[in-house]
């Protein structure tokens, strides 16, 4: 069963559906530094486009698309802009393809803030527009520590079927087993600090296994970004900046509101996490490998990506109902 993979970056998505048993037949994304991490791991070529400049009659015929449109645009953390924002309208190219194909599925994905009250009604003309091409539609907020992930992680998911297979998709029951970080990245060896201005030191006998250097800013003291062994990370973000610090450390001393500070004595073991640890708890295998000079594209890429055994959950119940078809 082959598929369409569109805003791919390192492919987390994809990896979740090759796992399940479908095939990438296409992938794409204007990222370059994404490029070289996609090919080398995945083994296809990816279109470096704008999906904007990308025709139906150039995608093979596939059984579904999968993606996660920009999400800077919808993000609590961010402007705000949604539809304003060009990456926002990209959804509109998302949905024009999927129009001219007609593939039996369709994924996206997207930050929480797209279903905020700022966005939900620009949220729910998206999904009257799948509607209209002819899907019926699922939709849903989950936290991906529920579906396998040492991660809190809250993202929305849109799931269509075309209207000829006669169903609507229904998400996969939660899991009350919840994995902890020590059982995602309590076997690695002691990280290494990246190389000066934050390049990556080359080969490591763990790939990826180092972690950005610097000061932590204003607002990452505002708050405690230590979680411990036994619980689940903070959501892993596109940027090494924001990492998480590793569960070695105690967790950070409220002075204030919207102060913290490491608790004295202890300083030396507040680090980020590394990005191979940033891989693990997005479940990424040991075996993918990220390339990237700049230590900062590493953390890009993973933070950006839909974690893979969450990917594989989805894929598996799509399989499961697609059962018999062909594309």
């Amino acid at each position: 069963m082959k598929i369409a993979s569109f805003f791919s970056g390192a492919g987390g998505l994809d990896l979740g559906f090759t796992n399940a048993g479908f095939k990438l037949a296409f992938a794409n994304d204007n990222w370059e530094g994404c490029w070289e991490t996609f090919e080398k791991n995945h083994g296809i070529e990816i279109d470096k486009r704008s999906i904007t400049d990308i025709n139906s009659n150039e995608i093979p015929e596939v059984i579904g698309f999968v993606g996660g449109p920009p999400c800077q645009s919808w993000s609590l953390a961010g402007k705000m802009e949604g539809i304003k924002d060009p990456r926002g309208q990209l959804f509109y190219d998302y949905i024009k393809l999927i129009k001219e194909k007609q593939p039996l599925f369709f994924l996206a994905e997207n930050v929480a803030g797209i279903i905020s009250p700022k966005h939900y009604p620009e949220f729910m003309k998206i999904v009257k527009a799948f509607e209209e091409i002819g899907y019926n539609v699922s939709y849903k907020l989950l936290d991906v520590r529920y579906y396998r992930v040492p991660q809190e992680r809250k993202r929305v998911i849109i799931i269509g079927y075309n209207k000829k297979l006669g169903k609507k998709f229904e998400f996969p029951q939660a899991s009350l087993r919840l994995i902890t970080l020590r059982e995602a990245i309590g076997d690695l060896p002691k990280a290494k600090a990246a190389s000066e201005k934050n390049k990556t030191n080359g080969e490591l006998t763990i790939k990826n296994h180092e972690y950005m250097n610097g000061g932590f800013s204003t607002i990452y003291m505002s708050r405690n970004r230590v979680r411990n062994w036994d619980e689940q990370s903070f959501t892993i973000q596109a940027g090494g900046r924001h990492a998480p610090i590793h569960p070695q450390a105690p967790k950070m001393k409220f002075i204030e509101p919207n102060k913290r500070e490491f608790v004295k004595g202890s300083e030396h073991l507040y680090r980020r996490l590394s990005v191979r640890e940033c891989a693990r708890i997005q479940t990424f295998p040991d075996k993918f490998i990220f390339y990237y000079n700049d230590i900062a594209d590493g953390y890009k890429m993973i933070g950006n990506a839909v974690p893979v055994k969450f990917a594989e959950i989805i894929a598996n119940k799509i399989k499961e109902d697609l059962k018999g078809k062909r594309n």
